[in-house]
């Protein structure tokens, strides 16, 4: 068994979640306690029973309540050292036997699930993203991605499912109210990945056997989900790809979206 579920995605908070039969994962916390209890519960999880988080990167729409959960919970965290140093006020809420330092492009395994995290282009200290392999399947998580790369490519390839950001649409994001300062920080290099990006790295992927995605990351100002939604499945349709059995969804920004299991 492998199902993946959403909790919260979007500009405002991220959390997700992963299981098997044996191991329970948070992938982030960028949303308050109380939220990240209501999700899980959403799904018959105790916080009792998940076995760690991972951290993706520092900022707060992704840790929000990392160093309480962890504490109240005893949930060991996984990130890098780099991370743990740039997000000072959760990392001294979290025990020393609970900070477990990871290092990208190395692997390691929490219960029956190994994972491999991999660096993003994104303004933080350390930034990745994550591939988890259990049950002869492999998933991936990709959010914050300023711009796709050769190296995320070579990582998500042969993904099963993947969680994608598909954060902004360039006309929308032009008509924000945004300073233009962060406009284009949003539309740079180690910014957020634009529904279309979204599109092609999709239709890439499904050429080597990807059968589910799920958009996430949608920003709030700039972008809507249909409007996503519409942006991945034209670029599908102009590729020529076949994605007959392929399930695309997005996910909810305040609310779990449904279990998906792979």
């Amino acid at each position: 068994m492998l199902n993946f579920c959403s909790l919260y995605s979007g500009s405002s908070g991220n959390c997700s979640f992963v299981e098997t039969n044996n191991t329970k994962l948070l992938i982030d916390s960028g949303v308050s306690l109380k939220k990240v209890k209501e999700g899980c519960e959403s799904l018959d999880t105790s916080l009792y029973d998940i076995d760690a988080i991972l951290v993706t990167h520092e900022h707060s729409d992704h840790i929000q309540s990392l160093g309480n959960l962890s504490n109240k919970y005893n949930i060991p965290v996984y990130a890098t050292s780099q991370t743990f140093d740039a997000m000072p006020n959760q990392t001294q809420k979290i025990s020393d036997e609970n900070k477990k330092n990871i290092n990208i492009n190395e692997r390691f395994c929490i219960g029956d699930i190994e994972i491999l995290p991999f660096s993003i282009p994104h303004d933080a200290a350390n930034p990745c993203g994550y591939t988890l392999f259990a049950d002869n399947k492999k998933i991936s998580i990709a959010t914050d991605i300023g711009h796709m790369n050769s190296n995320i490519v070579k990582n998500i390839d042969g993904s099963e499912f993947i969680l994608l950001e598909s954060n902004y649409d360039p006309e929308v994001l032009k008509y924000t109210k945004y300073p233009f300062k962060l406009k284009s920080r949003i539309a740079g290099p180690t910014g957020h990945l634009s529904n279309q990006d979204a599109g092609e790295t999709i239709s890439y992927l499904i050429k080597s056997g990807l059968k589910k995605a799920v958009l996430g990351h949608l920003s709030k100002e700039s972008n809507f989900p249909a409007l996503a939604y519409q942006t991945v499945i034209d670029e599908l349709i102009a590729s020529g790809v076949n994605f007959n059995d392929f399930n695309l969804t997005v996910a909810n920004r305040n609310s779990p979206s449904k279990l998906i299991h792979i």
